[in-house]
């Protein structure tokens, strides 16, 4: 946990000092020599100062490194944008294949100077298939962020680092525009398709939970760690839709659109154009989400799954919370009928578990 935390620190710090140095110093030739030469004193501490220096070494060659590819990205999207998709996708990928195969077969000492830069050749890579996809159609989004998924968790697998492979869920809910935003004051988590995007989720967990059951242990904490951001994201999806519920499929669609419209002419072309699509209440998403995470953290605490546990735990703390304002503040009814299902779900289980422990014992 002390190393965990020491190297949080460490890597945050050496993202900061990059990020600041490249614009602080907002010119090309500087910070290609800049970088340079902390890369060269970074390299050399490495090699000959010994593992009381490690760190530091580290920290400079990987600044190095990190203003020299980073600095060239901004410079080719700012200054050479006719050139700078190509360049960006060949060298980035040169880069990230030949600082892996560095990784894998060079002197331990170098690995972790290694390791950082073939995640910066990776994300420079990745920027210029944004570019590439800047102005390109729905599919073709869906593919790139596909790829893009795929990609960052094979580099968080090589590398063994599963905050690396944790963030590939990123770019997997986006293929469905599932994401965050941020205005003043507010972090916003928004999901345009919550149906398809708790399907696409519970795919994701599912596959993980099997593929990781027959891999070995330093491979199946990785599947771990992404179906725990699935579940996570496919809950966060069920809090949407339990509040608004789901018109399926009709963000792929646009309404066609009269400028010359009322606002009264417009809601009511918006409501015949959505009529066409499945909607599901709200209502279905509440007593759905609540019977799914009572099973799932039953089944995580019997396999002794214990991040699975706590996500199942921490939303069904929120679903409860949210409904009570949401949907029974003011029902007692409900409240009573709620609070007597419970009684008998919690002996069912109870009973369950008696007769799966006695059946096939969970590992200590």
């Amino acid at each position: 946990m002390v190393a965990l935390t020491v190297n949080a620190v460490l890597t945050a710090g050496i993202i900061a000092a990059t990020l600041g140095l490249i614009l602080w110093l907002a010119d090309a030739l500087a910070v290609a020599v800049c970088g340079a030469l902390s890369l060269a004193v970074g390299a050399a501490v490495l090699a000959k100062g010994g593992d009381l220096f490690r760190m530091l070494g580290n920290a400079a060659a990987i600044i190095g490194a990190g203003m020299m590819i980073g600095g060239a990205g901004i410079e080719l999207a700012e200054h050479y944008r006719h050139v700078a998709e190509p360049v960006m996708l060949i060298a980035g990928a040169a880069v990230a294949i030949l600082s892996a195969a560095c990784f894998q077969r060079g002197p331990d000492t170098f690995r972790f100077a290694f390791g950082s830069v073939a995640l910066m050749g990776t994300a420079l890579h990745l920027a210029g298939l944004g570019l590439v996809l800047e102005y390109a159609g729905n599919w073709a989004m869906v593919a790139a962020y596909a790829y893009t998924a795929v990609l960052i968790a094979a580099a968080g697998v090589l590398l063994d680092v599963r905050l690396v492979t944790a963030l590939a869920i990123v770019p997997f809910a986006q293929m469905l525009d599932t994401g965050t935003a941020y205005f003043h004051a507010a972090y916003v988590f928004y999901s345009p398709e919550p149906t398809l995007t708790i399907l696409q989720m519970g795919v994701l967990t599912g596959l993980c939970l099997w593929i990781g059951a027959r891999l070995a242990e330093r491979y199946a904490r990785h599947t771990g760690i992404l179906a725990i951001m699935a579940v996570i994201v496919g809950n966060l999806a069920f809090l949407v839709a339990s509040l608004w519920g789901d018109t399926v499929g009709v963000s792929f669609y646009e309404m066609p659109f009269d400028p010359e419209m009322t606002w009264e002419q417009r809601h009511s072309a918006r409501e015949a154009f959505e009529a066409r699509f499945l909607h599901i209440s709200e209502h279905v998403f509440t007593v759905v989400w609540a019977i799914l995470l009572a099973g799932a953290a039953f089944w995580a605490a019997h396999a002794n799954r214990r991040g699975l546990f706590n996500a199942a735990m921490t939303f069904g703390a929120i679903h409860g919370y949210t409904q009570v304002f949401e949907t029974m503040g003011d029902e007692p009814m409900a409240w009573a009928l709620a609070g007597l299902a419970a009684v008998p779900l919690a002996w069912g289980m109870w009973r369950l578990n008696e007769f799966l422990g006695a059946r096939d014992p969970a590992p200590t």
